[in-house]
């Protein structure tokens, strides 16, 4: 705060400066090339200043963004170009119509309530708007399904009866319950929520196996298939603009 403050009246000094050089010209004389060349650094500062604002101003919405109270690489370009993609991507959800951003004011308290009682971070409310967005009867090529977007054995595995005539994925309570049972899983296995986050896409086995073929321990700095590298991303930005609209 103190150091916008100082940047705005730096800004405010040199504007005022500028003005009143120009709105008293004086007559031609010696003194001309030295007061050009003092115009001339008067608007390099106002120019670095302004510059200056903006990348404080951009560093300190990076700087912002959390996911799960876990460590993220705010400071990194790559970071911040893949974030970028996705807040693009979902900016229509700004719009007060938009129906996602409806149901979310009406899902996404009862979801966090279910996943705060498993110990879950609440963060992860956005998995079911980034699998879903929110709509039950969406179904994957593969046969995912419901809120959570379960395979029908996975659903099972965590208690919910998928069949011909019931299919409890369909079921915000039920599924939400079930995900959460899923997600303390893969925390208890991997033990750190971004990489649980990321195993809930691309399934346990698998990550381990990346895990352990690079020699790595943190979802960043792993190279993944393009959809698990971008999932996180799309969660957090999802969390941003639900959070900030």
């Amino acid at each position: 705060m103190i150091k916008k403050r100082v940047l705005c009246s730096s800004m405010l000094l040199t504007v005022m400066l500028l003005s009143k050089l120009y709105s008293n010209p004086q007559p031609e004389s010696m003194t001309d090339p030295f007061r050009k060349a003092l115009d001339q650094s008067m608007i390099s500062k106002v120019i670095e200043t302004e510059e200056l604002s903006k990348k404080n101003s951009k560093d300190d919405f990076y700087s912002q963004i959390s996911f799960a109270n876990e460590e993220i690489p705010h400071e990194k370009g790559f970071f911040r170009q893949r974030l970028d993609k996705y807040l693009s991507k979902f900016a229509y959800l700004k719009k007060p119509s938009n129906n996602i951003h409806k149901k979310a004011d009406k899902l996404l308290p009862r979801i966090a309530k279910i996943l705060k009682s498993y110990g879950i971070p609440e963060d992860f409310k956005y998995i079911a708007v980034v699998e879903s967005s929110l709509s039950p009867s969406t179904t994957s090529h593969k046969g995912a399904g419901g809120y959570w977007q379960f395979m029908p054995a996975t659903a099972r595995l965590y208690g919910l009866r998928v069949d011909g005539n019931v299919d409890e994925r369909l079921d915000l309570v039920k599924s939400t319950h079930a995900a959460a049972k899923y997600l303390k899983s893969l925390h208890d296995e991997f033990g750190d929520w971004t990489l649980a986050a990321a195993a809930y896409n691309v399934g346990g086995g698998s990550l381990r196996s990346s895990l352990r073929r690079q020699g790595k321990d943190n979802y960043y700095d792993l190279k993944l298939n393009a959809e698990t590298a971008a999932y996180v991303y799309k969660i957090i930005s999802m969390k941003t603009i639900l959070e900030t609209s």
